[in-house]
């Protein structure tokens, strides 16, 4: 007959729950895993499943009772990790939506809104097309898999228990969110920048010769220049979003190294 002790049992409680805390906060915000079409048990169970995968190479849990101030410390301070881990990936995405937003206020599309049931808030079309084509990329590329798999390395560099996290980190992860604008820029920047261009070129002719309205003449031309310009850009845009997720990816490792505490001399 086999016997389990009560200190046996809490260290197998132990050794499943602290990791299931850190996926259950990476999951909340991770692209494509946190969508919230997705049922909550569905992710919970997921979240279960790769604690479970994960555990075994686990360094050993520390020895704090589940039911005590020191046990909540450690829950808030895992939940922090994963949902640092998933933001990054959702900030790297939020760049191709501005991208959208860009061309689109440039294209005379500002009007063309409709409202997304993963964000709550109303987006443009264009802005939607270039997300959904970003995150096709995301599956293509098995970047939620590598992210799957740093997170369950950040274990082996933020051991669960740590003397606190160095919160001067989260200044970092902060800044990150630069990428969105700059990113965001430079990806619409060829069709934005032809774009000025031609509404600049309409308006000297509008001054010039009043009977050549921007609405009769503006819009169209805008418009039909602008699907040009998108045809053009996505031929390039596999391998700009397959160097955003390596440059995503590896800002990931650096914010793991960066949340370590540091030692105390």
């Amino acid at each position: 007959m086999i016997e389990v002790t009560f200190t046996q049992l809490q260290e197998w409680i132990a050794a499943f729950f602290w990791p299931l805390v850190r996926v259950l906060g990476f999951m909340a915000i991770a692209p494509i895993l946190g969508h919230s079409r997705i049922p909550n048990q569905l992710k919970i169970g997921f979240a279960a499943l790769l604690a479970i995968v994960i555990s075994p190479i686990l360094p050993p849990m520390p020895d704090i009772p589940l039911w005590s101030w020191a046990a909540f410390g450690i829950i808030v301070e895992q939940m922090l990790i994963g949902v640092a881990i998933g933001l990054v990936m959702q900030i790297t995405l939020a760049a191709v939506m501005a991208a959208g937003e860009f061309i689109g206020l440039q294209m005379g599309l500002a009007f063309a809104t409709f409202f997304s049931p993963d964000s709550g808030t109303n987006s443009m079309v264009l802005s939607r097309v270039l997300h959904t084509f970003a995150m096709l990329m995301y599956l293509a590329l098995n970047v939620h898999l590598m992210m799957i798999e740093v997170l369950a390395f950040s274990f082996q560099h933020l051991p669960i228990g740590t003397a606190g996290l160095n919160l001067s980190a989260f200044d970092t992860l902060a800044r990150f969110g630069s990428i969105v604008f700059i990113s965001g820029i430079l990806l619409a920047l060829p069709v934005f920048g032809a774009l000025l261009i031609i509404n600049i070129t309409l308006g000297i002719l509008n001054r010039s010769a009043p009977q050549l309205t921007v609405f009769s003449i503006g819009f169209p031309m805008s418009l039909t220049m602008g699907l040009f310009l998108l045809m053009i850009l996505t031929t390039n845009l596999g391998g700009f979003l397959q160097g955003l997720f390596a440059q995503a990816i590896s800002f990931v490792d650096e914010l793991i190294h960066a949340l370590a505490p540091i030692p105390v001399t």
